[in-house]
């Protein structure tokens, strides 16, 4: 294969990928047109039976006619026997195998009509029960994918460094840090005052034992004896 039948291949097969990506990516646009075309279809497919049924009636109308005279006509044609004038009941019978050629033709038609919307029925039924069961599949689909891209979304939002999870988690330690430095700060002021108080060097003597930190029950009750006994 040549350089150029090469390139020609490869970009065909570009324009087939990229041709498949805009369906994928629009496959539930493409999706619901196609329902909708169905669905008009469907619409269309329901106004050609009113159409047939309606010329059906019409139809069954000229039978009964037809029925109605030649059942008429052969009253005609048994008066005019009973009156022993054949030529007259002649002319009736006439009329009659006219009236029932007529009633033939318009028959078969009935008959036609009749399998024709026996099959029109049946195919607008079973179009009603496909589409009923694709709109079943659509919504699962549709549901299913915003699922999918929900899932997608919050993998690709809160998973790796960059992810949102891991700017809120530094965000976090970053107020724990900030926390920690002010009471450490706080801790530190503290301290400085005691110091400027005297107060550490209070601790320092009475951790020396230099000092005492205060008279315990045992010093109180000493006092009061020592007291008693030079009073007496």
């Amino acid at each position: 294969m040549s350089i150029l039948a090469k390139l020609v291949t490869a970009m065909k097969g570009a324009a087939s990928e990229a041709g498949e990506a805009v369906v994928d990516h629009q496959a539930l646009r493409i999706l619901d047109q196609e329902m909708r075309d169905a669905e008009k279809d469907l619409g269309e497919a329901k106004g050609h039976l009113t159409s047939v049924m309606a010329q059906r009636k019409g139809v069954q109308r000229e039978i009964d006619r037809l029925t109605s005279a030649i059942s008429e006509h052969e009253g005609f044609a048994a008066a005019a026997l009973e009156k022993g004038d054949e030529g007259l009941a002649g002319e009736v019978c006439e009329k009659i195998a006219a009236y029932e050629e007529e009633l033939g033709v318009q028959q078969g038609a009935a008959e036609q009509l009749d399998k024709g919307l026996d099959q029109l029925k049946q195919n607008i039924k079973t179009t009603e029960r496909n589409i009923a069961a694709m709109k079943r599949q659509v919504n699962v689909v549709k549901a299913t994918e915003k699922v999918q891209k929900a899932s997608a979304a919050a993998s690709q939002r809160f998973s790796g460094t960059n992810s949102s999870l891991g700017s809120a988690t530094d965000s976090l330690e970053r107020i724990k840090k900030r926390q920690q430095e002010r009471s450490d700060r706080m801790d530190a002021a503290a301290q400085l005052h005691e110091e400027s108080e005297g107060a550490d060097l209070d601790k320092r003597l009475q951790a020396a034992g230099i000092t005492k930190t205060g008279q315990s029950g045992s010093d109180v009750l000493a006092r009061l004896k020592a007291k008693k006994g030079g009073g007496s």
